[in-house]
């Protein structure tokens, strides 16, 4: 199962590389905190509990003929979203960390670093 970086998605974003940013939290979380140019699919409640039901429902609102990846709030339950795109056929990964690694990565904190130190060496 693939993953981005937080750093290697940033590199991507407004250029030609740029994927399709799929942000599966809950309404309300996506409108305090996104990042920009993301779509929002609110399924994270349901694949929380292992029902794909959700997503498997709008999957025509997800592109077939771009890289998708998949943002949650820690990167947990957006590797179910990957897999199951993965299974679709889609050519999705999972934003490592998710919005909690994103918000890191931007600030430069302590907990972004040694993550991002674990994520190299895994």
């Amino acid at each position: 199962m693939l993953r981005i970086r937080p750093d290697e998605l940033d590199e991507r974003l407004g250029t030609a590389d740029e994927p399709f940013l799929l942000d599966i939290r809950p309404e309300s979380d996506y409108r305090s905190d996104a990042i920009d140019g993301s779509h929002n699919v609110p399924v994270y409640e349901d694949l929380g509990r292992g029902d794909e039901s959700s997503l498997r429902s709008r999957l025509d609102e997800i592109p077939t003929d771009e890289e998708v990846v998949v943002v949650c709030k820690m990167g947990i339950v957006a590797k179910r979203a990957t897999k199951l795109l993965d299974a679709e056929g889609y050519d999705a990964a999972t934003l490592a960390g998710g919005m909690s690694g994103w918000n890191g990565f931007l600030k430069g904190s302590l907990g972004y670093k040694l993550r991002s130190l674990w994520w190299s060496i895994r």
